[in-house]
């Protein structure tokens, strides 16, 4: 087998000779960017307490006390968080401090590749995986609750990207996939319609001679299944997960044409720091996390340390399914975050503006709105949401009354993404906010010709079918298959 190295036998470096070699690709960057110059904060007659003050006030109007069902089911809210902690992770910037978004490396891998689940594989990043006959399935559960993930003696969770692990239910869909992969692996080894199936799937769209030199052969039923999911995966997050928050018209635009220039960023700080931040205005006040309990609110699920099994979730409630319950909805992208965001109970200290010498109040700190405004402003210097509209024609929105009030002539780009939402998008991103997230999610998907959409005939799996979606089929399916998987006490930790 040419071009073996250790530690490279993953099929990581089918991208990569796909994205070196001929055609139109080009590899992607580790850093994020700007689709946009840096918008500094002008002031002018008034301080940077004035705007911090001005930005604090305009987030309590945002407090909601209640639950809103948008269209989306629940599960699409920590699914979409989900996905985030597998294309970005900012471990460089601090709150306040102004950076260069093109100094801050992207500790996640900037392709819908699932290394929040994998990691590298089970060569660079053993510890994810079993030993022996089990050496290529993810460890998986504990003895005091099968369903949790894998932990260590310390307790914290054995899997690719810690932060998923902040709450009890986005563990329980990073949970959902280590079964899925560790459902498929026995599927794939056992033989049968099941497994050519995965086959068939995992090597569509690969040349022979590609998969030939970059996949040890030892780890060929690791790679197939590995790349079957990540096909399925990557069709939700375009067909499931974003028409659900997104206007369609936006979605149609970005996967038929180019939004962003070819020398675009690949990770922009406008989609990571402010527009693809939405999802805090899907959280609801409070979930139930089992048909027979009562709602908990919020920080009732707070993670980062073994779950108990009263709370395990019913997938059903998040994701609807056929005959069973009824699932739960997200908020409707809007101007209404849950009072429970404005109000994070974890932070216990103020935040100091270093760079303008202004300590934000512990009340203001706790204030995810006002957070997310701050960053925006202080931290990347983000370009307004007018600018933003101007770069890609779509149409303006007023300047908030409370802004407006005191003389701002522009708007945050997190406020003002929610704000067309809630205007002009029926409860979805449009506009600005959602072409930027449409055309972050299609470069992504159109750069890599590793993905599905470069199968033109490419299906989701039958065995995922009859389901109202594919991932609440997954859902079902690990259900109804978690059994299959041979000594799984054996993969258990903590």
């Amino acid at each position: 087998m040419a071009g073996m190295h250790h530690g490279l036998t993953r099929l990581d470096q089918l991208v990569k000779t796909c994205l070196q070699g001929a055609g139109p690709a080009k590899p992607f960057a580790q850093t994020l960017g700007r689709l946009m110059p840096p918008n500094p904060v002008y002031i002018k007659k008034i301080t940077h307490t004035d705007v911090i003050n001005a930005l604090h006030d305009l987030s309590e109007t945002m407090r909601a006390t209640d639950n809103k069902a948008g269209p989306a089911d629940a599960g699409m809210t920590f699914f979409g968080q989900f996905v985030d902690h597998d294309i970005t992770l900012d471990a460089t910037s601090a709150l306040g401090t102004r950076i260069d978004p093109a100094t801050i490396p992207n500790v996640r891998t900037p392709s819908l590749d699932l290394d929040c689940v994998y990691g590298a594989g089970p060569e660079a990043t053993p510890v994810l995986y079993g030993k022996d006959e089990q050496e290529h399935f993810l460890v998986f559960g504990r003895h005091a609750n099968p369903l949790d993930l894998a932990r260590t003696c310390a307790g914290k969770a054995l899997i690719g990207d810690p932060r998923n692990d902040e709450n009890v239910i986005v563990a329980q869909i990073q949970g959902l996939f280590i079964q899925l992969h560790n459902i498929l692996m026995s599927m794939a080894l056992e033989g049968g319609v099941a497994a050519d199936d995965i086959k068939t799937c995992a090597q569509d769209g690969i040349a022979k001679k590609v998969w030939h030199d970059h996949v040890n052969p030892a780890l060929t039923n690791f790679e197939e299944v590995r790349r079957f999911i990540r096909l399925h995966y990557q069709w939700i997050v375009w067909n499931e997960l974003l028409p659900a928050f997104v206007d369609q018209t936006c979605l149609d635009s970005a996967i038929n044409g180019d939004l962003f220039d070819w020398d675009a960023p690949v990770m922009p700080v406008e989609f990571s720091g402010a527009c693809y931040r939405f999802g805090h205005a899907t959280v609801q006040f409070e979930y139930k996390l089992q048909s027979d309990q009562e709602a908990k609110g919020l920080f009732a699920t707070v993670g980062f340390a073994p779950r108990p099994k009263d709370a395990n979730i019913d997938m059903g409630l998040f994701f609807e399914m056929t005959g069973g319950l009824q699932a739960q909805k997200a908020r409707p992208v809007g101007l209404g975050l849950g009072s429970a965001l404005l109000d994070l109970p974890f932070v216990h200290n103020p935040i100091e503006l270093a760079d303008i010498e202004v300590t934000l109040t512990l009340a203001q700190s706790r204030n995810l709105a006002l957070r997310n405004m701050v960053r925006d402003r202080y931290t990347y210097q983000l370009a307004s949401g007018q600018q933003a509209a101007a770069l890609f024609g779509t149409a303006l929105v007023d300047v908030p009354e409370p802004l407006a009030a005191l003389g701002f002539k522009k708007t945050p780009l997190w406020y003002y993404a929610l704000q067309e939402a809630e205007e002009h998008g029926n409860g979805k991103l449009t506009g600005a906010g959602g072409n930027i997230v449409a055309g972050v999610f299609a470069n992504l998907l159109k750069r890599d010709p590793t993905t599905y959409v470069h199968i033109p005939h490419f299906q989701t799996w039958s065995g995922f079918g009859g389901q109202s979606s594919c991932i609440a089929g997954i859902a079902a399916f690990v259900e109804d298959h978690r059994d299959m998987i041979a000594s799984p006490e054996k993969l258990m930790c903590g």
